[in-house]
């Protein structure tokens, strides 16, 4: 429970009178021994545990007033009242200021480093759950980031506030909420769908429709991605029986989060599901997915991959790219960023990029699929190119499983890639006359 030190809060109040100052706000922080593994070395285990203990007696006399707690060997908890915004900072720089010089550990003086997450709001607007998640979620960007993080909630406008979302996204499977879109992969060369990307969407009941980077981070931060991305791998299965119905057996990809290559539990339940199903099935992970734990991530992709499992590299280019790790990674497919497709025909040196890519991923054994594919031009260029996939919306934008059934019936990306190839030339020809 946040501490309450002033006599409107006690008294249930949030507005104060005019002329009297603002109620101060709620603050809490997480402080966090990051270096809690060298000190165990220096100073042994048992005195090691007893650190927090240390550190909170500081806190305690840098922070007056405040509530400070110990949670474990290497948590430490304050609860305290700031007037605002600008205390706020004050606050999160007194707490790391704090251990700028060394501890005495028994007579010798070691550095202890801090990770420090802060959180505060105006009272009545911010409840103590929102509060401690804010707080926890500042200390995890503190550890990523090697500095204090301050959170102002003042400043979240509740209509787009992550926790509120984080918290409809619970049971938003089980409502129906979530669906999936489809967006068929066209081969070049062959003129027919050879595989398809699914997308998944949610219709949230008062914000409507959600697209992916609006919700999958928060799915990724509260840990409800594996549970989301196994959804996703059970329709796709579903719908795919209603295409082999249809008598179309083609590969559909699924994007996998780059927690998952870690979460062996993950791994063992979607080689489960998709071995079961005996459907064509691919993941598509990240460069940089890979690049953040990539023993794991490379060992999962070949358990993957010796499921029968197609392995794509999604947004080649938009990250940190490695040959080191790509020639490791099991991929048949490469996937180039849209940022290269979009200019492909107005920039003189994103060709070059596209061209080069297409010829290292022929060379690696992989195919080309180009992202983002809207013009006739463009398509034209990347068929004399060797790029052996399209996707875009010039093929077809995502769509719903029944809409997409009638897509495949009707074989439109035939015609169409033909027609593109067709009005190209044609305008070439104009333009050389």
């Amino acid at each position: 429970m946040v501490r309450t030190i002033d006599p409107l809060l006690a008294a249930g109040r949030t507005d104060a009178p005019a002329g009297e100052p603002s109620a101060p706000w709620n603050a809490q922080a997480f402080v966090q021994i990051t270096n809690f593994t060298m000190l165990r070395r220096l100073v042994g285990v048992a005195r090691a545990n007893d650190i927090a203990v240390d550190v909170a007696a500081r806190l305690t006399a840098a922070v007056p007033g405040a509530a400070v707690n110990v949670l474990g060997r290497l948590v430490i908890e304050i609860q305290t009242c700031v007037a605002g915004a600008d205390e706020l900072n004050e606050l999160a720089s007194n707490i790391a200021g704090a251990f700028a010089r060394p501890l005495d550990l028994d007579g010798e003086q070691h550095l202890v480093e801090l990770a420090v997450g802060v959180a505060a709001g105006p009272p009545g607007q911010i409840d103590d759950v929102r509060l401690a998640e804010e707080a926890e979620e500042a200390l995890g960007q503190s550890r990523s980031e090697a500095a204090p993080v301050v959170r102002d909630l003042s400043q979240i406008d509740p209509a787009n506030d992550r926790h509120t979302l984080r918290r409809d996204l619970v049971g938003a499977v089980d409502r129906g909420e979530m669906f999936l879109q489809y967006q068929p992969k066209v081969h070049v060369r062959r003129q027919e769908v050879a595989s398809a990307e699914a997308l998944i969407r949610w219709r949230h009941p008062t914000r409507g429709l959600m697209l992916p980077n609006d919700f999958i981070p928060i799915a990724e931060n509260s840990r409800a991605i594996g549970r989301l991305t196994l959804w996703v791998i059970e329709q796709v299965i579903a719908d795919q029986q209603q295409l082999r119905a249809d008598g179309e057996d083609i590969t559909i990809f699924i994007n996998i989060s780059g927690q998952l290559l870690s979460d062996a539990g993950f791994v063992k339940r979607a080689c489960q599901l998709v071995t079961a199903s005996k459907m064509p099935f691919g993941f598509e992970i990240t460069e940089t997915s890979v690049i953040r734990d990539p023993v794991s991530a490379i060992a999962n992709l070949n358990t993957f991959a010796d499921h029968g499992i197609s392995i794509a590299i999604d947004d080649y280019g938009a990250g940190l790219s490695s040959l080191a790790y790509l020639k490791q990674l099991p991929a048949s497919e490469l996937k180039i960023d849209k940022m290269f497709v979009l200019q492909l025909t107005s920039s003189n040196r994103d060709p070059l990029i596209v061209r080069s890519t297409i010829d290292l991923a022929h060379a690696l054994e992989m195919e080309v699929t180009a992202e983002g594919v809207e013009t006739p031009a463009a398509l034209a260029l990347l068929s004399v190119m060797g790029c052996d996939m399209i996707q875009g919306y010039l093929i077809s934008r995502p769509l719903e499983i029944e809409a997409f059934r009638q897509y495949m019936r009707d074989h439109k990306d035939a015609g169409l890639v033909d027609a593109a190839r067709a009005s190209f030339r044609a305008s070439a020809f104009r333009r050389a006359g």
